[in-house]
């Protein structure tokens, strides 16, 4: 009883320094200005604006939620604890906060300007022919099974499958809460090492692939990062992907390309001309923003990080299914023996040691 007692107290400590830094007061009063703009009547004269809107209202209500939810029950345990009825029945219970705490912990290092917002995650096959688009399928499922486990819906904006098998490249967004901050992390290469299912003597083969990871930027977030229609040069074409006769008989897909610096953005994947077009748009505006945040040193550690090609000396990660099976992320060292469990999407191992170790940077 005694140590459940402790174990307690320590949770409450813990929770209350964590609750400082949150800043619930602030997002409690943010979300009562998102609501009143809610009920504008002309709201969804603009259905993107609308529908981002909504979504920080979502967001932030969950995450008031979760705080005020622990809070309540952090505080009835103290209660039982004071009255000295707790039991052994509690143990349970006790671990139960002593992980959301610990969860809530992690998302208060995601304190960077842009950590609350979507990411666009990009993954290109690098070295490796087939295998490497292979794997790049591979990542792409697991970055889908994570997502799936923390309840983030995901929208490809582009993919290009390979001749033989897997994926050339696949750009696609996460929505949800802190999915950037969470995300960013996982930018650099990833090298697989296996036995070739490609080749008839299975000979071991080693495959690579990028993955880049930008937050959604809004005009409103950025709004010195003037895209002017002059500089702007459009492509509407066919798309190539599957999408039903509709999408194959009208130019819907959509090029854009940035003259100043030369930057290309493709959007394919939805019906609308006009979805596609303003999908562009914000993915343009996102590398846009990697290219002004590498004007500015001070600021570029831990946002994205410089652009490496996908090949020997830069990977972050290992991925070992033969001669032995084994993950180990080359910054963090952190490594386990299960690598189907993280192809499937375990990956909160990895990603929170990331978090941990970018605080411990920040920090000194």
């Amino acid at each position: 009883m005694q140590d459940l007692k402790q174990n307690i107290k320590r949770i409450s400590s813990d929770f209350n320094k964590i609750k400082a830094s949150l800043n619930l007061k602030e997002k409690e009063e943010k979300l009562s200005k998102l609501e009143a703009e809610s009920t504008d009547t002309n709201l969804w004269d603009n259905q993107e604006k609308a529908r981002k809107l909504m979504q920080e209202i979502g967001d932030i209500s969950h995450e008031v939620k979760k705080i005020k939810d622990l809070q309540s029950e952090i505080a009835t345990l103290n209660e039982f604890a004071k009255e000295g009825e707790l039991s052994s029945d509690l143990k349970s219970d006790v671990e139960k906060l002593e992980k959301q705490v610990e969860e809530l912990k992690l998302s208060s290092f995601l304190s960077g300007g842009y950590d609350g917002k979507n990411a666009i995650v990009s993954i290109h096959a690098g070295q490796g022919g087939t295998e490497a688009m292979d794997w790049t399928s591979m990542l792409y499922r697991m970055y889908t099974k994570y997502c799936e486990k923390r309840g983030w819906k995901m929208q490809v904006i582009d993919l290009s499958s390979g001749e033989e098998a897997g994926i050339k490249s696949v750009v696609f967004k996460v929505a949800g809460l802190h999915a950037y901050g969470y995300l960013k992390g996982e930018a650099g290469t990833h090298r697989l090492v296996r036995q070739s299912p490609f080749n008839a003597d299975k000979l071991r083969q080693t495959s690579f692939s990028l993955v880049e990871v930008l937050p959604e930027i809004d005009e409103v977030d950025m709004p010195e990062l003037e895209m002017k229609d002059d500089d702007l040069e459009w492509q509407f074409f066919r798309a190539s992907t599957q999408g039903g006769q509709n999408v194959q008989k009208v130019s819907t897909a959509v090029r854009v390309k940035h003259k100043p610096t030369n930057t290309v953005v493709t959007a394919q994947r939805e019906r609308s001309q006009i979805q596609n077009r303003q999908i562009a748009l914000d993915l343009l505006r996102a590398k846009l923003w990697v290219l002004e945040q590498a004007k500015k040193d001070a600021e570029e550690k831990g946002l994205k990080g410089e652009y490496k090609p996908a090949s020997w000396g830069t990977q972050i990660r290992s991925y070992v299914l033969h001669p032995y099976k084994m993950v180990k992320d080359l910054r963090t060292k952190v490594e386990t023996a299960d690598p189907e469990s993280v192809l499937d999407g375990g990956l909160d191992e990895f990603i929170e040691a990331e978090l941990k170790l970018s605080e411990r940077a920040i920090d000194t």
